[in-house]
């Protein structure tokens, strides 16, 4: 009785799983706000800088860093972040994240890639512990090591179509910092090369998500009797995971591809 849900479940992801860049963008109907509504007083469970001229909602590691300077605890971005990854763990980082859009778009291009050594995902936590947390609580939004400072979604998002709106209006352009600029180019050079280089190395919100894959409802099992060890979920993971010994990785943006395992020894589930 309790493969039944698992089994529609799988079902489900099978269906939606070749058209997964369409549903990441059907998402971009929630977060980019076209109307110019704003509810920047709500965080949203995404990374999208809110200085973004479209941003519907208040990033959440902004959030986290803004209160982390005024020495307050932020109980509801928290609680937030708490409830989406007990629920779906990182299951939002590969299906709904407009900056793992953007990323995933510009790795179609048919580029080499450069793969990345595993230990580059605790990069994340290293940005979380110091830019989000103690930068903010020791020095305030003014230091250099600020999130939003070196955050390049504030660039892409925020920076660059500030300096295009003031380009086209004919205003004197206010240009972002040297290190912005650096931060901006590198970022976009990379996509090109890395697949998710922010995502997988420095994203703070994926860290988060990441360390509740192995405790949220929704998971990934692994159904060891039915394994052959063709190696075929390592070749459909494009992100050094290798899925049929570590399935709920916390390195692991639940993209789902490797639920297209021949034998079905990996799929999707939940813990009931």
């Amino acid at each position: 009785m309790k493969s039944e849900p698992n089994s529609r479940l799988g079902l489900l992801v099978s269906r939606w799983l070749p058209h997964r860049v369409w549903v990441q963008a059907g998402f971009l109907l929630v977060w980019l706000d076209v109307l110019g509504l704003r509810y920047h007083g709500i965080c949203s469970p995404v990374f999208h800088c809110y200085a973004c001229p479209l941003a519907t909602f208040a990033c959440p590691i902004g959030v986290l860093a803004s209160f982390s300077a005024l020495h307050v605890f932020p109980f509801v971005a928290i609680g937030l972040l708490l409830v989406i990854g007990g629920l779906l763990g990182s299951l939002l980082c590969g299906w709904a994240c407009p900056f793992g859009l953007l990323q995933d778009l510009a790795a179609k291009t048919q580029l080499p890639k450069l793969e990345l050594p595993r230990w580059a995902g605790y990069g994340r936590y290293i940005v979380l512990i110091v830019a989000v947390i103690l930068v903010p609580y020791l020095f305030g939004e003014g230091h250099p090591l600020f999130i939003c400072r070196i955050c390049p979604a504030g660039g892409v998002e925020a920076a660059i179509p500030l300096v295009i709106q003031q380009a086209s209006t004919g205003q004197q352009i206010t240009w972002p910092s040297a290190a912005k600029i650096a931060i901006i180019l590198g970022f976009i050079g990379s996509i090109f090369f890395i697949r998710r280089p922010w995502c997988r190395m420095f994203c703070p919100l994926g860290g988060v998500f990441g360390l509740l894959n192995k405790i949220s409802m929704f998971l990934l099992r692994v159904d060891h009797d039915r394994c052959i060890s063709c190696n075929r979920c390592h070749r459909l993971c494009q992100y050094n995971i290798e899925p049929e010994k570590t399935p709920n990785n916390l390195r692991c943006i639940r993209c789902l591809e490797c639920t297209q395992c021949p034998t079905g020894a990996i799929r999707p589930g939940t813990i009931l």
